[in-house]
Order: structure tokens, then C-alpha cells, then sequence
């Protein structure tokens, strides 16, 4: 397999230590995402995300989903529950390999996990040193009751990956459509993880949501579609903003892969604190629809009735984390600039990304021009999400889309009232053209799609 990212065998790196204060300041301010349950002192590790935020993980959800389902003829898609009884687990190995090695230190008495700790002897909150515990497995699923009778009957579990429910539902789905080898099961949704230090704002929580992909393929052809998937999805990025200097394609090291796997692949983000993960692709074999079969006792398998044989489909698995990417994409498109003596801060979102498309912005408050200005944005949502903003100076709504992401902005003015015209103003390039009304829908669409 050919690497995309010619910097993948570089030191870990961290990009500008001061971007993530920025980030995280800037999306409280503007009303991407808020400490969850702030009034009551907030609940560790959960976030909500704002108006603007939702905006911004729906379009990045929107762009996953047009790119691994609508435009293709071989993906089709799912939506499986977020509950599941043991067996499930049971079978995909998570309820007795789901775990991380937890330890506690005796001195301030918090727990971290062993394998994510710079010094293993050494507790990075109180400092000292020889005072963790031993080691034990700690498993990450949250587990609740399905039921009025809390029993063992009634456990169940809330899923910890969106995979198992396309892995279940295989049959299902070529049982009810004309899908066959090669093809592809897509799904976005919550899962779950009791992390043990969750961390890193809205990177890793306990709650986040996934966009993943189980790709079923001939045993001879595993090879062959991992490769693919691997150009495929980290190209999905650089096509939707993301600066290659800032984003590689690693392949894991043999010591890394999962026991199920014969390779898999990161493509990792350049975070202020270093290179991490936004989505893994896998080459997961046939281990999770054996398992499955072996204890569901359904045949998980495919019949080539061509040349009248059966085989267990091989599967290469794309998984990535919206909210990360989400963020990642953040991340990537904050800028600042010197303008007219003054510090401009503007999100240079990829159109598809940005929260509003455009933004409509009278001169002024008065009737004349608040009236047809209120028209004009009325009509552009039926085709764009679109901001409108009458308050304060026409500088300072410009520079607040700026820090929005939102790519136009479109100013009606006192001119507008004689020439039937407005004036477009270009986020990246501050440029302003003037546009007659008509025309103004068809000179949006052109540069945003």
C-alpha cells in the first residue's frame, strides 16, 4: 500500500500549544459546544454542542454520508439500537478483552490509565512517585437494566462501537435488498465508553458519536479493498479542508493490531498536543461474522450461486469519531491575521463545513432596509442555512461571521433600494462584489457546491 502522507515516519510533533485555549474559549463564545450540565457545575467529560456546533457536526456527518453512501451504489445504510443484550459482547469478545489497565494512586487517590502515562511510576497529579497500585482490567462498557426486575436476566449494555449491529444485521440485509460481495454497511451514531481519564475537551468523552463502515468482500480481495479504503478515506480530508502537513496515514506496527486483524491504518490529525487518532481502517478478516455465527448458530455467509460456493466475507472496516473530526476540523480552519492594525480571527471552513453558508446583513436597523433584507435571507434558506444579523457595526458583524466560519456575507444597503443589487463579501479573501438580487441564489450556490 502506497502512503499518502510522506511525513508518516516523523517524531511526534505538537502544532501551536496555544491553539487549544483558542479553541476551546472560542467555541464557548460563539456557541459551538457548552460544558454540559453548566448550571448544576457541569458532569465531567459531556458536552453539549450549541447552534452553531450542531450545525457544524451535522454538516460533517452530512459530508461523511454523502461520500461513503450516496454516491455509491455499494454502501448501504443502518441504524442499529444503542442497547444490546451480553450475548452480543459476549460474542465480539468485548465483555471479557474490552478493558484498560486502571491503576490508583495512594497518595491523591486518582485513577489513570497505565498505558497512557508518561512515567508508569510516577502519578502526574501529585507527583510522587511508587505509589500506584497494582494494575487491574477494567472493562468500558456501561452496563444498565432493560426492565422493571433488576436481574441478570435483564442486563444489558450500552453499545461501546456502532460495528456489532451491522456485523448482526448482515443477514438482514442480504436477505431484504440486492446488495452482494462487494459491498458495504454504513452507520452513524452514539456510543459509549467509561473511559478512565477522558480528556482533551470534546477528543475523548464517555458519550461521542462514530461514522463507520463494514465493507464485506471475497477473502481473495481483503487485501486489495484495505489499500483502497486506506487512499480513500484519507483523501476524504484533504478534500474537505484539511492541510496535509497536518494529517497523515500510519500503519499500525505488528505489536499494535488486534488479534482479528492483518492490518490496519490511522489516519491521525496534528492536535496541539501531537499526532492522534480521527479514524481507523481495518482489515478485520472474517472474525466477527464467524463469531456471530458460532453463537447465534444463524449461518453469517454468502452463496456464490455462479460458481456454487460459500464463503464467510472477509471486512474492511473505516471507523472514525464525528465529534473529534468535528473538532479537527476547527482546529484546522482557525486563523488569525493583521488587518487594518487589528487581530482578525476568522474559521476558514471548506463550504460544505461551515456552520452557515451565508449570512444576511443590513446596513442599517430601519424598515426600508430591514424589511427586503429579511426577504431576501427568507429566500436563501430554502436553499443555504443562512445567519441574519442587524446589530452593531457592519465591521463588527463582518468580523463576528468571520469567527463563525460563514463563507459570504451578503450586506443590503441604502444602494439596494435604487439598483435592485447587493454587496458580496468573500470570508477568506474580504473582497466584495456586487451582485444583483436575482442572481444572488445562483452565484452562492455556484461557489459553495
Amino acid at each position: 500500500m502506497s502512503d499518502p502522507s510522506p511525513e508518516s515516519d516523523a517524531p511526534v510533533e505538537r502544532s501551536d500549544p496555544e491553539l487549544f485555549d483558542k479553541i476551546v474559549n472560542l467555541t464557548k463564545r460563539r456557541g459551538f459546544v457548552y460544558p454540559s450540565a453548566e448550571i448544576y457545575g457541569g458532569f465531567r467529560s459531556t458536552y453539549d454542542y450549541g447552534p452553531l456546533g450542531v450545525l457544524l457536526l451535522r454538516n460533517v456527518k452530512d459530508a461523511w454520508w454523502r461520500s461513503m453512501v450516496q454516491e455509491r451504489g455499494d454502501v448501504v445504510g443502518l441504524d442499529a439500537s444503542i442497547l444490546s443484550p451480553p450475548a452480543v459482547w459476549e460474542a465480539s469478545g468485548h465483555l471479557s478483552n474490552f478493558t484498560d489497565p486502571l491503576v490508583d494512586c495512594t497518595n491523591c487517590k486518582n485513577r489513570f490509565r497505565l498505558d497512557k502515562l508518561e512515567d508508569p511510576e510516577q502519578c502526574p497529579s501529585c507527583g510522587q512517585r511508587g505509589t500506584f497500585t497494582e494494575p487491574r482490567q477494567f472493562n468500558l462498557m456501561f452496563e444498565t437494566q432493560a426492565g422493571p426486575v433488576k436481574d441478570a436476566s435483564a442486563t444489558a449494555y450500552l453499545r461501546p462501537e456502532t460495528a456489532q449491529g451491522m456485523f448482526i444485521n448482515f443477514k438482514n440485509v442480504i436477505d431484504t435488498t440486492r446488495v452482494r460481495p462487494p459491498f458495504g454497511i454504513a452507520q452513524i451514531g452514539k456510543s459509549f465508553r467509561n473511559e478512565i481519564t477522558p480528556g482533551q475537551f470534546v477528543f475523548r468523552t464517555r458519550e461521542f458519536e462514530q461514522m463507520e463502515m463494514e465493507y464485506f468482500c471475497h477473502p481473495d480481495d481483503a487485501q486489495k479493498y484495505y489499500e483502497y479504503w486506506c487512499e480513500h478515506r484519507y483523501r476524504w480530508y484533504i478534500d474537505h479542508g484539511m492541510p496535509e502537513d497536518r494529517l497523515r496515514l500510519r500503519p499500525h506496527d505488528d505489536d499494535e493490531l488486534s488479534h482479528y486483524s492483518s492490518g490496519t491504518s490511522d489516519v491521525e490529525y496534528l492536535f496541539p498536543w501531537g499526532w492522534d487518532e480521527l479514524e481507523g481502517i481495518a482489515n478485520r478478516g472474517d472474525f466477527d461474522l464467524r463469531q456471530h455465527a458460532e453463537h447465534s448458530g444463524e449461518k453469517l455467509e454468502w452463496y456464490d450461486q455462479a460458481a456454487n460456493e460459500r464463503w464467510t466475507p472477509h471486512v474492511i472496516e473505516p471507523a472514525a469519531g464525528a465529534t473529534r473530526t468535528a473538532m479537527a476540523f476547527l482546529m484546522a480552519a482557525y486563523d488569525e491575521e493583521e488587518v487594518r492594525g487589528e487581530t482578525r480571527v476568522v474559521l476558514r471552513f471548506h463550504p460544505t463545513i461551515a456552520p452557515y453558508k451565508v449570512a444576511v446583513l443590513p446596513l442599517s436597523k430601519k424598515p426600508e432596509l430591514s424589511g427586503p433584507a429579511n426577504e431576501l435571507a427568507s429566500e436563501l434558506r430554502k436553499r443555504f442555512m443562512c445567519d441574519y444579523d442587524e446589530t452593531q457595526s457592519i465591521g463588527r458583524r463582518y468580523r463576528r461571521q468571520d469567527e463563525l466560519g460563514t463563507p459570504f456575507c451578503v450586506t443590503y444597503d441604502f444602494d439596494s433600494l435604487e439598483d435592485s443589487a447587493v454587496t458580496v463579501r468573500d470570508r477568506d479573501s474580504m473582497e466584495q462584489q456586487r451582485i444583483p438580487l436575482e442572481g444572488v441564489a445562483a452565484y452562492l450556490a455556484e461557489r459553495l457546491h
